[in-house]
């Protein structure tokens, strides 16, 4: 391998401008195939096969309009006052405009359902004022019926004592005919009356269990109207969701503020924000203040500007195609950044350290891509075996942002061995500074002399009292992942700037929290049901659900044609993202085997918060997979670089303690609330569901990057000679100014993510931030070291019969045959060996220790 990148790496400098010609072409091709076939990306998170989805599916079918995308626009007075009738009529004007816009089927006027509901709830009192005096009426009439009957039985039974005549008897009998008609009508009169009877008392229970649900609230002085889509939700386009705001913001509404749900407000068409762009002008400075100059500085975040804009092209290309959360391209734009100043940092470094040697300008970059290259094939190989193994999950979205984001890993290493080496030789010298340039000159001719002072750190001063501390610490740190819940987020969690949080906030406090996310619940009834049974199990199944803990209401939201579906709002007493609203999903599950015995119903429950429970389940469920293959496959190449067994399993050991420090570090902030305001959380919530699992695969691929970068240096000294321990140190000390740099850009990069207009992305900025910093500073730079130290020889066994049968990967041998031209490794990255101040300036403006 490092033959082949070296031979790839002359050839580039040589052919500069045909190489950059042929990124060129490929950039333009990406941004073409993006303008011709991209499509739209979406914020919902599905998972096919969950109960979840499969209900939502079948409610596709069994009642469209359960289907469709829905969205909410909050009206709230400005002077908290109700509202008068000159602003609902502006109100309605306004949703007539936004039924009018594209993309909307229908908008629901809450001062219209309000008020059909309240006259609902009139009818059902007159129906139940009528029903009770046509009772009183008819029992007044049953009275004089019988005072009647005893009268005339007392007539005919004198008529008959004294002998009457027939005729006499016979209008008697014409009178008991009478009254007998006139019971027979009162019957059915009474059986009419009491018909209607249970019809008026099926209605008061279903407006009972509806009671506290409203469309504007009880003093007036807020509304909510829904908004029906013609398509699902994620099939709303940013075009209508504009469309309809524009159309609702042209009408006037004096003293009304307006405000839209997350549904209708959320923007996922920008991608990168100021926040970010913050992070890579950190990185900037950090690369000037290693490198010296511009011209060095620029080069690296050259080479990863390009590689983003390559891999975020070429996968947004395929969302015409696929469905594409919001998350994938900004995961893959996240990582991108952040591997691809790396990887070209690490090619740079070592050139500029061999043009300060005096090697030559073509052979110090092809050696450069032979050596520092090769580790970054590794490294970058790591994290894309890392990124792809997602796929293994099952989980569409997921193998997808996986795919995603390993393609710009994949760009950005082949960025870093390509066009990197290509500007090196168009650069030439202005790389280095020139004071840089006089000092190597005046240095030239000299010869190392003595040993440097020894600096060793305290890893392998005190490798025990470090291995201990070190341990601790992160074990305390990890403490907080023991409670860590999972979900996705909801409103609450926008900047509180955002309309989306505004929104969400006056429905709270006006209606209710939990009617910022109901739950559905899905019915199943008896084959052959008839209206009125339907009405009835619509009745007694809604009083069972409203029965529950943590329920406030229960609306029947829709019967499918043949009677055999029904669908029942329910709202809870807190958010969708509440724990409580979580143990209310479950406790709707377990209820249907009882509903079952009773009525003959089962039920099934989908919307937000089930959505929570599902996504988490599965994710948890097929996490151990996910990390065995990771795991497993990536101490394989472990092995095969660093020709060891115990240094691979050391590396996944540290790997372990940073992943949990880091998912630690994400419950205390965005779970507990911790630093809250620092980190801009105003609202705690649960952990990102599937951050843990994208932890697990880009943490591991990260920390081997720079186990790969300062154990190879350890490795190298090894082979070269050094004792053991000796190696540690060499390797400590000629790679931990580079990765140091390295590992800043990248939290810096990370960091920027943090604070993104992208709710989900928070969280996965912290955790990233955060996990490098852990690992690169305290286990690679602490740890790792101590424990090698500590292992002495024994760290790099390898059993002979393994050693035969590994690949060799070469970077030994090319440095050994173009040792002439390029000292031992020890000579060009160690800066221990100095003669005098003037070599020590030269080798610290060569940005090492």
């Amino acid at each position: 391998m490092a033959h082949l990148l070296y031979r790839l790496g002359r050839l580039a400098a040589r052919r500069a401008w045909a190489v950059i010609a042929a990124w060129a072409a490929v950039l333009a091709i990406a941004g073409g195939a993006f303008a011709l076939a991209g499509g739209q990306l979406t914020s919902t998170i599905t998972i096919p096969g969950t109960e979840t989805q499969r209900l939502a599916d079948r409610l596709q079918g069994e009642l469209p309009d359960a289907g469709h995308g829905t969205g909410h626009i909050v009206f709230e007075t400005d002077d908290g006052q109700p509202f008068t009738e000159a602003q609902r009529e502006q109100i309605g004007s306004a949703l007539t405009a936004a039924e009018d816009s594209s993309g909307v089927d229908r908008v629901l006027d809450p001062f219209q359902v309000q008020e059909e509901r309240e006259d609902q709830e009139q009818q059902l009192a007159d129906g139940r004022q009528q029903l009770e005096d046509g009772r009183a009426r008819l029992d007044a009439a049953e009275d004089t019926l019988d005072e009647n009957q005893d009268k005339l039985d007392a007539a005919r039974e004198q008529a008959e004592k004294a002998k009457a005549p027939d005729r006499v008897l016979e209008e008697l009998e014409d009178r008991q005919e009478a009254l007998d008609d006139g019971r027979a009508e009162l019957e059915r009169n009474r059986d009419e009356l009491e018909a209607a009877g249970p019809e008026v008392e099926r209605g008061e229970r279903l407006l009972a269990l509806a009671e506290d649900t409203r469309t504007v609230a009880e003093d007036g002085t807020a509304a909510v109207a829904t908004v029906l889509f013609t398509d699902q939700q994620a099939a709303v386009t940013p075009e209508d969701k504009e469309a309809l705001q524009a159309a609702v913001g042209g009408v006037r509404i004096d003293g009304v503020q307006v405000e839209y749900s997350s549904e209708i407000a959320q923007d996922i068409s920008q991608l990168f924000g100021p926040a970010e762009v913050i992070g890579v002008a950190i990185a900037a400075v950090v690369l000037i203040v290693m490198l010296g100059t511009l011209v060095a500085a620029g080069l690296p975040i050259l080479m990863a500007l390009v590689g983003v804009g390559v891999g975020a092209l070429a996968t947004l290309s395929f969302s015409g195609v696929v469905e594409m959360t919001s998350v994938t391209p900004m995961l893959g734009l996240m990582l991108g950044l952040a591997v691809g100043i790396d990887y070209s940092l690490f090619i740079l470094n070592r050139h500029r350290q061999q043009l300060l040697r005096g090697v030559g300008l073509h052979e110090s970059i092809g050696l450069a891509t032979g050596t520092s290259g090769n580790a970054v094939v590794f490294a970058g190989l790591t994290v894309i075996i890392a990124l792809a193994a997602l796929n293994v999950t099952g989980i569409g979205f997921l193998g997808m942002m996986g795919t995603a984001a390993a393609v710009c890993v994949a760009v950005a290493v082949l960025i870093a061995v390509t066009i990197t080496p290509a500007l090196l030789s168009l650069a030439g010298h202005r790389l280095l500074s020139r004071r840089a340039r006089e000092l190597a000159g005046s240095a030239s001719g000299r010869t190392p002399a003595h040993r440097a002072p020894d600096r060793d750190g305290v890893a392998t001063r005190h490798p025990v009292l470090t291995l201990l501390l070190g341990v601790v610490a992160l074990a305390l740190i990890a403490l907080p992942a023991a409670s860590m819940r999972l979900g996705l987020p909801d409103a609450s969690s926008e900047h509180p700037e955002s309309t989306a949080y505004r929104a969400y906030q006056t429905v709270e406090e006006k209606f209710g929290a939990g009617t910022n996310g109901p739950v559905l619940v899905v019915a199943d009834l008896p084959e052959g049901t008839d209206a009125a049974e339907a009405a009835d199990l619509q009745a007694g199944v809604g009083e069972e659900l409203m029965g529950r803990e943590h329920v406030v209401s229960v609306v029947p939201a829709g019967l499918s044609e043949d009677r055999r579906t029904a669908v029942f709002q329910v709202t809870p007493a807190e958010g969708p993202a509440a724990e409580s609203t979580e143990d209310l999903v479950d406790d709707l599950r377990a209820l249907s085997p009882a509903l079952e015995e009773r009525f003959g119903v089962g039920i099934g429950v989908t919307g937000q918060a089930a959505a929570n429970i599902d996504v988490s389940q599965k994710l948890a469920d097929v996490l151990p997979l996910y990390l065995s293959v990771v795991l497993g496959l990536s101490l394989v190449l472990m092995v095969l670089v660093f020709r060891s067994v115990l240094v691979p399993l050391i590396a996944t050991a540290g790997f372990m303690l940073s992943l949990f420090a880091a998912l630690g570090g994400v419950v205390a902030i965005y779970q507990w609330g911790w630093a809250g305001a620092v980190f801009g959380v105003h609202e705690t919530g649960p952990v990102l569901s599937f951050l843990p699992t994208l932890l697990v695969g880009i943490l591991f691929g990260l920390a081997m990057d720079y186990q790969l970068f300062l154990v190879s240096g350890m490795r190298e000294a090894y082979v070269h000679g050094h004792s053991a321990r000796a190696a540690v140190r060499e390797g400590l000390r000629a790679g931990r100014a580079v990765v140091t740099a390295a590992a800043i850009i990248m939290i810096s990069v990370f960091a920027g993510f943090m604070f993104s207009h992208m709710a989900m992305i928070r969280p996965l900025g912290f955790g990233l931030a955060f996990g490098v910093l852990v690992d690169a500073f305290v286990v690679r730079m602490l740890l790792t070291p101590a424990a090698l130290h500590l292992l002495g020889d024994r760290a790099w066994w390898l059993p002979r019969w393994l050693d035969r049968i590994l690949p060799d990967v070469d970077v030994e041998a090319l440095r050994r045959e173009h040792a002439p031209a390029a000292p031992d490794a020890a000579a060009v990255t160690d800066v221990t060996e100095v003669p005098d101040a003037p070599e020590r300036e030269l080798v610290g403006a060569a940005g090492r220790p």
